[in-house]
């Protein structure tokens, strides 16, 4: 099946690393931990993540390449025998992306929530001249080999 790209036109250049994300993103459809993304204001963010039993020492946050990913991990604890298991005690691994001039805060474990602060660089927009350079010789005009119509042209190249 041939699949159709969101950012095949010419007017979108540089899009293929979106793209990408945004297959990724697609791929990763499992909710556990469940989580919550809040707007706390304007130009900060709050993500909070559900992970009930787990403490500080089975939570990893790293970031990279703009990818926040928060592993957890409990220690196995074969003395302890379940009659019924109920409570999610299993590794997990949940990925966000950051777009551009998101910035990771920090981030805090209270009651089974962890909460993830990012806050949101304001960028002034830029406006910039590019220079144009003149490298071609005499009066920089591309040059026509023949004044002669295509199809004359193609005749005579048979």
């Amino acid at each position: 099946m041939t699949r159709v790209s969101l950012f095949n036109s010419p007017l979108l250049l540089g899009f293929d690393r979106f793209e990408r994300t945004l297959d990724r993103i697609g791929r990763a459809g499992e909710g556990y931990p469940p989580y919550n993304i809040e707007q706390l204001s304007e130009n900060r963010l709050r993500i909070t993540l559900a992970v009930a039993g787990f403490a500080r020492e089975d939570l990893d946050i790293s970031l990279e390449a703009n990818q926040l990913t928060i592993h957890g991990k409990q220690a196995d604890q074969p003395e302890r025998i379940f009659l019924h298991r109920g409570i999610a005690a299993r590794q997990f691994q949940r990925s966000f992306v950051l777009a551009d001039g998101l910035e990771i805060a920090g981030a805090d474990l209270t009651n089974g929530l962890l909460e993830i602060d990012i806050l949101r660089q304001l960028v002034e927009p830029q406006v910039r001249s590019i220079p144009i350079r003149n490298t071609a010789a005499g009066d920089g005009r591309i040059k026509v080999a023949s004044n002669a119509p295509v199809a004359a042209r193609k005749e005579q190249s048979k």
